[in-house]
């Protein structure tokens, strides 16, 4: 399978050069194994500032959620609207075509029926026809003592197995704590949690809802959830890619 990413990217020549320099065959063998992969710096810190002095723009912005009024954890996060940042948009873009051949192959392996496209305006339209045509990607904002809990971002039928996190401030001088971590609920066995640390500008490929695991007759699903610990001090932000819209 050529894991390569497409030249979506053409307003963004950092950004794709970042892109190509990926090693997809390593990322995949790793979400096949741990359920979470880490890539090199995707964005340099000038672009990661950039994105973090957008929170305080609300015209960017669909729709804040603070956390603590749904019982999600502490904390706030910012849904952008369309059209998104072209950054965003880029990255949505430019990291869709290789997870897509790793989703086809994890639905192949897991006997889902149906295939998702290699363009990503092609499953943003099949998302569009069934009403889900809200922009999902997101800036996430943690102070001391917020944390997400543990969760999925299903958002409607149409769900792309993969979504992508990339840190946007520097850990250990902009905050401490506030660690991203995954749980994979295996069945008639105990839950097996996986802490991931980033470096700024680092981005972390993981499971929506799930994954397959190989067992002793083949392949079967296991549930995955995703969140943030506790943060000890500073502020946190963090940039989520999802690839399905909502409703």
């Amino acid at each position: 399978m050529n894991l390569q990413p497409l030249n979506t990217t053409p307003h963004h020549p950092k950004l794709q050069v970042a892109l190509d320099a990926l090693e997809w065959p390593a990322l995949a063998a790793e979400l096949d194994e741990y359920g979470a992969a880490v890539t090199a710096r995707l964005l340099s810190p000038d672009e990661c500032a950039a994105l973090r002095a957008d929170y305080a723009r609300d015209e960017r912005f669909r729709k804040r959620i603070v956390m603590a009024r749904h019982g999600y954890g502490r904390g706030e996060y910012k849904y952008f609207a369309d059209p998104l940042p072209p950054l965003v948009a880029a990255l949505r873009t430019g990291l869709y075509p290789p997870l897509a051949q790793i989703a086809n192959r994890w639905q192949e392996l897991l006997g889902i029926e149906g295939r998702f496209p290699g363009d990503h305006s092609e499953f943003v339209r099949r998302c569009h026809d069934a009403g889900q045509d809200k922009p999902t990607p997101l800036l996430l904002r943690y102070e001391s003592g917020d944390f997400n809990c543990l969760h999925q971002d299903v958002y409607g039928e149409h769900v792309f197995p993969l979504q992508v996190a990339i840190l946007l401030s520097e850990p250990g001088r902009d905050f401490t704590g506030g660690e991203f971590v995954l749980t994979e609920q295996r069945p008639r066995m105990q839950s097996r949690v996986e802490v991931v640390p980033l470096a700024q500008g680092q981005a972390v490929i993981f499971p929506v809802r799930e994954r397959p695991r190989r067992g002793t007759r083949g392949y079967h699903r296991v549930q995955m959830r995703h969140g943030v610990s506790r943060l000890r001090s500073g502020e946190r932000m963090t940039l989520g890619i999802i690839f399905h819209d909502a409703k």
